[in-house]
């Protein structure tokens, strides 16, 4: 599993089908398989929810089945672009940019994979668990957080999360029928969960890890600013590696616009995000959305 640098493809994709959630919550299956057959964990789609609106929206890329030539999205209605989107219907066609941006590229020296998603940032995070399963390379394990009912079924685990707390027994049970160790955080109090922070399990995790077990992990997140920021500090206290796909605001989502830049800053004397690093401003769609942790929250 390696950094993936594609072209970005311009297709009319066609809805295969719509699955509608709690909490305004949506899955969306399209056919488009040369995205498909290009798209890796981190990559988004920039898609026009309705011939009526100028702007397109970008989506993070739920999951990519070759064989098929379908991708998935999970989104949730908030504005205009995605009211419009949720009305839209099975066999509707859909203009679609995609695969964009870079890809979390997992090193093979560290197998353990600490993946945390939240919210709206759990897609990636899920797309990168069943492909780093399924390459029989890495290990995956995965914490989610979210404020609303998870976007999928919930069931109790009975596999092991060594070191995070015993009240949090509920898992995504598509990952538990894998095989794939995942645990949940809510603050709403749903049952199974652990009331808190994600992050709160991750340091659980990390405190409770062996360093042999820490020198073979490596952080993944994506979701907002707040969560991902403590998930750098928590991987920067353990002198762990992290990568995170970060979430902006865009128009053009090719480069163009550059409307959607983050501050990134360069190595310095203390290395990656040391003081005394150049900054830089880097686009989100192009150059990211997946950077250096430590870059970004230094």
């Amino acid at each position: 599993m390696s950094p993936t640098e594609t072209a970005i493809f311009s297709a009319r994709a066609r809805i295969i089908e719509r699955r509608v959630l709690d909490a305004g919550q949506q899955i969306l299956k399209l056919h488009a398989p040369r995205c498909a057959a290009a798209a890796a964990p981190g990559q988004f789609i920039h898609l026009r929810c309705d011939d009526r609106l100028p702007l397109r929206r970008p989506y993070s890329i739920l999951s990519a089945d070759v064989e098929s030539g379908a991708i998935e999205i999970l989104y949730k209605v908030v504005g205009a672009g995605s009211r419009r989107l949720a009305a839209r219907r099975t066999g509707d066609m859909l203009d679609v940019l995609g695969p964009i941006g870079n890809a979390f590229a997992p090193a093979p020296a560290r197998p353990n994979l600490l993946l945390v998603g939240g919210g709206v940032g759990i897609p990636p995070i899920l797309f990168l668990a069943a492909r780093a399963h399924d390459s029989a390379n890495y290990t995956p394990l995965v914490l989610m957080g979210s404020e609303v009912p998870f976007p999928f079924e919930v069931a109790d685990s009975a596999l092991p999360f060594a070191g995070v707390a015993a009240d949090a027994r509920a898992t995504m049970a598509a990952l538990e029928r894998r095989g794939i160790a995942a645990r949940l955080a809510s603050g709403r109090g749903f049952a199974g969960c652990h009331r808190g922070r994600v992050g709160d399990l991750a340091r659980q995790w990390l405190a409770a890890a062996s360093p042999a077990t820490l020198a073979a992990t490596e952080v993944f997140a994506c979701g907002p600013a707040p969560m991902l920021e403590d998930i750098a500090c928590l991987a920067a206290r353990f002198q762990l590696p992290c990568q995170v796909a970060l979430e902006e605001i865009m128009a053009c989502g090719v480069g163009g616009c550059a409307g959607c830049t983050v501050a990134v800053r360069d190595g310095g004397p203390g290395g990656p995000g040391g003081p005394g690093g150049r900054v830089a401003m880097k686009r989100v769609c192009v150059d990211g959305p997946v950077f250096d942790a430590h870059r970004v929250f230094s």
